[in-house]
């Protein structure tokens, strides 16, 4: 069973999610020639001010 872990700011819209999950799963079943029952999705939202780049937090860009 295979398991995507996706990490992303806040501000997506659970139709956007949606829409995500759904050909993610889709283009995951054909790639890896699994049933789509089979593909968990697990979407992570981190706030800018816990993620850093460059040694520098997002919410101070």
């Amino acid at each position: 069973m295979p398991t995507l872990h996706l990490e992303m700011h806040p501000g997506r819209t659970v139709q956007q999610k949606r829409a995500f999950v759904r050909e993610v799963t889709k283009v995951t079943a054909e790639t890896l020639a699994c049933p789509p029952e089979s593909v968990d999705i697990l979407i992570s939202e981190v706030p800018r001010d816990a993620w850093a780049k460059a040694g520098k937090l997002l919410a101070d860009a």
